[in-house]
């Protein structure tokens, strides 16, 4: 069995039983709401204990609960660019507002990057009279260039220069 048939399998058994991704979190548990999702969905790999929770809700096999616990080929799921709406709007958002984020990142921080490894995300409801809205709000660590064979006085890290 492949990470993408064990997917569909589980999607297939959340809908067979009317799940939500309340209930199937609350039951795994040991992470985040989003990452826990996201093992369900191939994209991240789940500790064993969570595989095993996700194996006895689900009722998989050894080796679909071993396989839950294995590193997968993250971002496979998804072609580029996007073609689903709301996915689409993330990719969209990247590309008009990435460039300010970067200039903004890199005169508060220096020359580096935000981490997708080392962070946190939390999406909310957020109520508006003019109609709900979805809350994102992620937080990565900051990891500075390194400069390779930097010697003497040269910065061997993109840290910001005051």
């Amino acid at each position: 069995m492949t990470r993408a048939d064990l997917t569909e399998k589980l999607l297939d058994l959340k809908r067979e039983k009317s799940w939500s991704w309340q209930h199937i979190c609350g039951e795994i548990g040991g992470m985040a709401p989003i990452m826990i999702v996201g093992g369900v969905l191939g994209q991240h790999k789940m500790t064993k204990p969570m595989a095993a929770a996700c194996a006895k809700l689900f009722g998989l096999s050894k080796s679909e609960q071993a396989l839950l616990n294995e590193v997968p080929m993250r971002g496979t799921a998804t072609a580029m660019p996007p073609t689903d709406p709301l996915l689409y709007r993330f990719y969209e958002l990247v590309l008009v507002n990435g460039p300010a984020w970067k200039a903004l990142i890199e005169e508060e921080f220096g020359d580096g990057i935000m981490s997708a490894i080392d962070f946190d995300m939390a999406i909310e409801r957020q109520a508006d009279p003019k109609g709900d809205r979805v809350k994102i709000v992620m937080s990565g660590k900051f990891l500075p260039f390194k400069y390779y064979g930097a010697t003497g006085n040269q910065l061997a890290y993109g840290v910001k220069e005051e």
